[in-house]
């Protein structure tokens, strides 16, 4: 018998007894295990299919979840952490209670002049002193500081969509009163967002005003603001007391 009757012989064999049938059974499942495994991988379709469907339904989710409770007791273990610290650290944990808000408690909107009212408290307690003349009615004073806000709208293309402007407020006499604040609209939409930036650490909250306080909480709660006026001017009487003088 030859060679090649011989390998005739053997096949004819092998596919008699199912061996054959039996490697290409093995092999089917190996590749497609093989396929499966490619299909799951990070980058195969089936998990990106996955993650995209995921997506769907988890963030919303997280989006809408209530972390007022996880707050409450983050702000407790910091109250406890930072009750004998400095007074710098202090300040940080007063700030960040400033910045979470009770359920509940965020404004859906606020008007531009109920905004120039916030900003004259903040005048009120922090304005410079030095330079104001002194009243002696029913009992000493600082005169009263001159204080304006202007919204001043910036120039865009007719054809655009979005419209974009700035409210200043203005202290003629402490210029470190001074705040502008950027907003943006949709010219379909009636009420503005305020664009105030967030501080990106916890360590700058230290530094923060009241009044930076506050807006940084209104832009993060969303609120809208309404430009019930377009400029405003009144005066403030400084809340710090004259020093006594004895002549």
């Amino acid at each position: 018998m030859n060679l090649e009757s011989s390998i005739k012989d053997i096949i004819s064999q092998k596919l008699e007894d199912g061996t054959v049938n039996q490697i290409v059974e093995e092999q089917f499942v190996k590749g497609v295990t093989k396929s499966l495994e490619s299909l799951f991988s990070s980058y195969g379709d089936v998990t990106r299919l996955i993650e995209k469907q995921l997506k769907s339904v988890i963030i919303p989710y997280l989006e809408s979840y209530d972390y007022s409770n996880y707050i409450t007791k983050l702000d407790g273990v910091l109250t406890e952490v930072l009750k004998t610290s400095s007074l710098e650290n202090k300040k940080m944990l007063e700030n960040f209670k400033e910045l979470m808000p009770a359920k509940g408690e965020a404004e859906k909107t606020i008007k531009v002049t109920d905004l120039f009212e916030q900003w004259m408290k903040y005048v009120a307690n922090n304005v410079e002193t030095d330079g104001l003349e002194v009243y002696f009615d029913d009992e000493p004073a600082y005169e009263n500081v001159d204080v304006t806000f202007d919204v001043i709208y910036d120039e865009s293309p007719s054809w655009s969509s979005f419209e974009h402007a700035r409210i200043v407020f203005e202290c003629e006499h402490d210029e470190d009163m001074n705040v502008e604040i950027k907003i943006s609209r949709w010219k379909e939409k009636e009420k503005w967002d305020i664009d105030y930036k967030a501080i990106h650490n916890i360590s700058s909250l230290r530094y923060l005003d009241e009044f930076e306080i506050l807006l940084m909480k209104l832009a993060q709660n969303r609120t809208k603001l309404i430009l019930n006026s377009d400029a405003e001017s009144d005066c403030v009487r400084p809340e710090q007391e004259p020093e006594p003088t004895f002549s």
